[in-house]
Order: structure tokens, then sequence, then C-alpha cells
């Protein structure tokens, strides 16, 4: 900029300055206040003039005289300022413009916004208040609503004409964790929550009590409560090998040939012919003692007994001469029917449910089946182009006409009364057939491949459908033949299975898959079982184990002598019976022809009971219990001098 342009603007700015004195003053008290915004927040316009801030409401509270006087005041004081800090108020006030009148326009018009914002804020503020005593007077009525319903007699929340049966048929579909939060609604859902017919139909539902009534318990939800916390503890005792151990003997001398177990009875034969039934939940009963028909007794020597069969109202014997005995389980003694085939029973099989009975003999089968007056008849006779190895009753067609699953070299067959001749449900030559077993849908056998057939993936396993007599799954590719399988005691969808490769197989009959491969027993696997969590098997060495399935670890294991047969369990127990394959063995010395067979060539039949929590004396095994002290040692015939320099002579035990 030139220096006589800028001489030109200082004397034009001294000439304002002395011309414009009272527009300063007004301006000075002006840049004195503070500015309020919309939302009522003062900001200070001058900082460094703390001394004369007035805010709005100040200045328009004053009136003219005391304005002015303020004016006047500060008019003196500005005076007394340097030139320099006048000259920039100016122009931070805006003298020398026409802003003075639209300051004055703006304070007006703040004033009235101000005036019709507090208006509109009145008045909402009033309409909310008379709505929130609308809604708590709402509320309040909604309150007493509820608190009216919970005394009536009537189920809440339903309709008051619904019928009380009506609203426990609903409740049924709830389970007990449903229930117990429908009974804190309020005391009439507790009182329906917590009716009898309800958790008696949970308790039924769930296992408990199957053959109960509605009024054998005063309180079937303190009964279902109780059945679970044993049902827990019991499985706990299975886990940690807790319980009681008893050995079922019958000290003849001879050898265990076969046993059978249905519920709380246990069957076994023996090679005197002698058949003893125990009944574990009575072990007094008379009906223990069975006797032999009069032909077999009469024989001498007398007959070994090869099979045996029992349900919860027969037991059934076959021995090596081709009779057939059946006993009742209630009365023992005498035999209630005899049959006599004049060839070898191969074959013995008693339906778990029914008097229903089938035996083979070679070629020959034929079917029996009690009346309802106890007379037993002959329903079916057949005969079947090659030898009868197994035969199995499919459970659960008490009401309807038994069937019978046969299986016959290479060929498995379905007998069904009804029918001329038995359906053929699966022949392929060559491949014959090592396990069978059925449920009351399903049966299920091992095939076993040789020659070519080895290459498209070994030995398997063959289920079919007995509704539709077609196949439903194949399961396995083993190299080892399949010793075992167990359908009818299984979960539902599940096949376990054992093999002569060492393994226990555990099959999901939907998926085809494997759920659990178990390396188990070094002499092949020869009784299996399975539930929801746990599996027992038993094998060629003697060996029982327990297997927890999810995690497929062994939980415990028992030993024994001789191969484990017949592996069964229930909910509380466990009977495993070791069988000897030698029924002639020589006695303690080899050259003794004594026809005594020694202890330990004649098989043991082990009862475990894991519902007793205590361990007590009588719990423990015989040779565990044995001692010095005595005269007579458990084991091996012994017998022990006392004192020891004397010897005595050989005593069998007792």
């Amino acid at each position: 900029m030139a220096e006589n342009e800028l001489a030109a603007f200082r004397e034009r700015w001294k000439q304002e300055l002395t011309t414009k004195k009272d527009e300063r003053l007004v301006c000075v008290a002006s840049s004195s206040r503070h500015v309020s915004d919309n939302k009522g927040q003062e900001y200070l316009k001058d900082p460094h003039e703390s001394r004369y801030h007035l805010t709005q409401k100040e200045v328009d509270c004053l009136d003219d005289e005391e304005f002015g006087r303020k004016r006047k005041k500060a008019a003196v004081e500005r005076q007394d300022q340097p030139e320099y800090v006048s000259i920039a108020h100016s122009l931070l006030d805006g003298r020398t413009s026409p802003l003075l009148d639209r300051i004055k326009e703006e304070r007006t018009r703040r004033k009235r916004l101000y005036h019709h914002t507090t208006d509109a804020c009145s008045a909402s503020l009033q309409h909310l208040r008379q709505h929130q005593k609308k809604v708590k007077k709402e509320e309040e009525l909604v309150d007493q609503l509820i608190q009216d319903l919970n005394e009536v007699n009537d189920i809440p929340f339903f309709d008051i004409e619904l019928p009380y049966e009506l609203a426990l048929k609903i409740f049924q579909f709830l389970n007990c964790a449903e229930l117990g939060r429908c009974a804190q609604v309020s005391r009439a859902w507790r009182v329906l929550a917590e009716d009898s017919v309800l958790w008696f139909r949970l308790c039924v539902r769930q296992g408990y009590h199957q053959s109960a009534r509605v009024t054998d318990s005063p309180c079937w939800k303190s009964t279902l409560r109780d059945c679970r916390n044993s049902a827990k503890t019991v499985q706990s005792n299975w886990k940690n090998r807790v319980g009681s151990i008893s050995q079922l003997q019958f000290e003849l001398g001879k050898v265990l040939c076969d046993v059978s177990s249905c519920d709380n009875f246990v069957l076994a034969g023996y090679t005197s012919g002698d058949v003893r039934l125990w009944d574990t939940l009575h072990w007094d009963s008379t009906a223990s003692y069975l006797k032999t028909n009069s032909l077999s007794a009469n024989t001498d020597p007398r007959p070994h007994v090869s099979h045996v069969q029992v349900n919860s109202t027969v037991a059934a014997a076959a021995y090596e001469d081709g009779c057939v005995d059946l006993w009742s389980t209630e009365t023992g003694g005498e035999p209630i029917h005899h049959y006599q085939s004049p060839e070898r029973i191969q074959a013995l099989a008693l339906s778990p449910d029914s008097p229903v009975l089938i035996f083979a003999a070679g070629q020959d089968v034929r079917l029996n089946s009690a009346t309802d007056c106890g007379y037993w008849r002959t329903m079916c006779k057949t005969q079947l182009p090659k030898n009868v190895e197994s035969v199995i009753v499919v459970p659960g067609m008490a009401d309807q006409c038994p069937l019978a699953a046969l299986a016959a070299g290479d060929a498995v067959y379905l007998l069904n009364p009804r029918e001329e001749e038995p359906q053929t449900l699966h022949s392929v030559y060559g491949h014959p057939v090592t396990c069978l077993d059925a449920s009351n849908a399903l049966v299920g056998f091992g095939v076993k491949r040789t020659g070519w057939a080895m290459h498209d993936g070994g030995n398997k396993i063959h289920v079919y459908s007995l509704e539709t007599s077609k196949a439903a799954v194949c399961v396995g590719n083993s190299p080892g033949d399949f010793t075992c399988i167990n359908v009818r005691d299984s979960p539902p969808h599940l096949l376990v299975c054992g093999n002569k490769d060492r393994r226990v197989r555990v099959f999901d009959l939907r998926t085809g898959s494997s759920v659990a491969s178990l390396y188990a027993h070094h002499l092949g696997v020869t009784s299996v079982q399975v539930d929801d969590w746990k599996i027992v098997s038993g094998g060629g060495e003697g060996l029982v184990c327990v297997w927890e399935m999810r995690m497929g670890a062994k939980l415990w294991e028992m030993h024994n002598r001789h191969p484990v047969r017949h592996v069964r369990f229930n909910t509380s127990t466990l009977l495993t019976a070791n069988i000897p394959d030698d029924k002639s063995p020589r006695g303690a010395c080899i050259t003794d022809d004594d026809l005594t067979a020694h202890r330990r060539h004649r098989g043991v039949i082990c009862h475990y009971d894991f519902s007793e929590h205590a361990l007590s004396q009588e719990h423990i095994l015989p040779i565990c219990r044995s001692n010095y002290t005595e005269s007579y040692g458990y084991n091996y015939n012994i017998s022990l001098a006392v004192p020891y320099d004397r010897l005595s002579g050989s005593n069998p035990s007792h």
C-alpha cells in the first residue's frame, strides 16, 4: 500500500473516532454483554473486560435511565484507555457499520423466540403429565385384573369355561423342567402342574415302574425324583465298580454247559444232566430245584445238557439225547411238558415275552406255543434244505402270530406259522451265516466272505426289516468273522457286534456309520451288549470288560479262566458266565480217571449288583475270604495241615 493512501486512511479513521463518540458508548455497552444462543447457553463476547459483562436478561430489565448511567460510566473509563484499544474495540463492535440496528432487531427476535419456546414447553409438559397419569391408571387396572384372576379357582389365562381335564391334557406335553416353571406362575397352575397323573406318565415314559398304576404311589413327583437319584447313583457305581458280587455255585463236580438269563431268573445246565434255576430277587425260592424227566433220570450215565433258555414264566432245557423239558418258573419241580426228538437238538430258543418255544434237530424245525389254559401245542413243523445252526424267536409278538428267524448254512429264513413254507430273507451261495439276532422290527446277522468275495470289502453284517422283508442296511468291513451280534437288547437305531479280529463295534443303523470301535479281547469277542452309555463285552480268554461308549475308555475288567459265553445286564445288575470248551476234563492228576471235575475246569457264573452301595463281607468272592486258619482251602482241592508240619490227604472243597 502507498504511503499517501495509508496517511489518508489514518486521517479518516481519526475523524470517525471524534465524530461518533455517542455511538461508541453504545457499542462499548453492547460489547460487554453475554450473547445467548437458542438453547439458553451464554457466551462471553469480550474476555478482557469482565468487569463490564451484562447478561441479555439484565440488559432487557434495565430502564433507560440506569442504562444511560452505565453507558456514561463505561465511556469515561474507555476514554482513559489507550487509543489503539478503542480502535480495536470499535472494529470488533462494528461502530462504522449499520450493525447496531441489526443487533437491536436480533435482540427483539430472540425475546419473541424465547417466549414462544417457553409457552410450547409448558404446554408439552402439561400434556406429558396428563399422559403419565392415564398410563399409571391403566397399569393399576391391569394389576388389579391379574390379582383378581389369581384369586379365582379356575385356571388363570385359560377360558373360565375350560374343563380341568382339558387343561391337564395340554400340560401332559410338558417335561419336568417346564412343569416346574409352570408351577411358579400361580397357585392354580401349581395344583395343575403337580397333578399325579402328569408325573405318573412322566415316570413311565422315562422307563420307571412300567407295570405300575396311578394309585400305587401317593406322590409320583417324589417317586420320579427318587428314581432319577437312584439311577445316578447306580451309574456312578457302575463306573467305579461299587456293589456286591456273588458266584452262583452248584457244587456237584460237573462242568457248566450253558447259561441263560431273563429279568431276575438265571438258568444253568451241567454235564451231570442237572438244571438249576436261580431267582436273584428271592434266593430261597422253591422253584430253584428243577427235576429232570423220568426217562433222562433213569439213564446211566445221564446225558449232558446242551442248551437252556428261560423267560419270566417258562424255563426250557435240551439234552444230548434229543429230549426237551419245560418247567414253570413259579412252581419248579417236575417238568410241565416234555418233547422227544430222534436227533440231537442243535438250536433252542424261547421267546423273551411269551410262552413260545422253537428248537431244531438237523434239518427239522418245530415251533410250539402254550394256550391260555396252559396246554402246549405244535403250531408249525417244517424242514429246511440244510442243517439249522441257530434260531431266534422275534420278541414283541405276544399279541400276534409268533415269528422266528433261522440260520441254515448260507441262508436266513423267516418262519411264520400262518404260511406253509419259510420265507427266505437272505441267501448267497458260499457265504455262510456266522451269527444271528432279532428285535421286534429287525433281523441282523453276520455273513462270512470267502474266496473272491474277500476283495469286495470283507465280512459284513446285514440288517433286514421284518415289515418289508427287505434289506435295511449293510454295515461292517472286517477281515475277521463276526462271532456275536446283539440287536434285541441294544438301544433304538444301534447295533453292537463282536469279531474275531479282537474288536467290538457299534453301528448307527440310520446312517450305517460306526459309532465306536474298541480293541477288546486278544482271543476274539464271544459275547457283547450295549446301552445308552456303556458296553460290556466278553472274550475267549475269559476277560469281561466294561467300556464307556462316548469316550471309548475302559472302566474296569474282570478275568476268569474260561471263555465268556453269556453277558447280560440291566440297569443295576450284570450277569456273566464263563463256560469251558472242554466238557470232559481229567481229574487233578494226569493219571487220575476220577469223573469228578476239578474246580478250575467247571466254569463259573458271576452276578454283580450295583444297587448296593456298601461292600459287606458276604459280597466278597469266596477265594478272597480264604485264610490259613481253616483246615480246608478253597482253591485247587488242597487240604491245609494245622499245624503245617503235618500232612493230610486231599479233600474236595465244599
